[in-house]
């Protein structure tokens, strides 16, 4: 790798909006904004609006859409393609 050319890579938090939850991990963002974690170490902070604390497919509130029956429907109200 060339250097000089990559971003910094280092700790970052990243704090879900949505939940409330932050979590730290290391990232090339950063910020301007910083938190003091648990360990006492102070890092550069950045607000997410969901993670996978928040989101639905992860928490298990997805709503399921039942598209069984809409091609019936829309046949019946339509009719047959090609029945001409």
């Amino acid at each position: 790798m060339k250097p000089g050319i990559h971003p910094a890579y280092g700790p970052v938090v990243f704090r879900d909006k949505a939940a409330g939850h932050a979590f730290l991990t290391r990232s090339t963002m950063t910020s301007e904004k910083t938190v003091e974690w648990e360990d006492g170490n102070t890092y550069p902070v950045v607000d997410v609006e969901i993670s996978d604390v928040s989101h639905p497919f992860y928490t298990g509130t997805a709503r399921v859409l039942d598209t069984a029956g809409r091609v019936e429907r829309f046949e019946r109200r339509y009719g047959r393609r090609g029945a001409n």
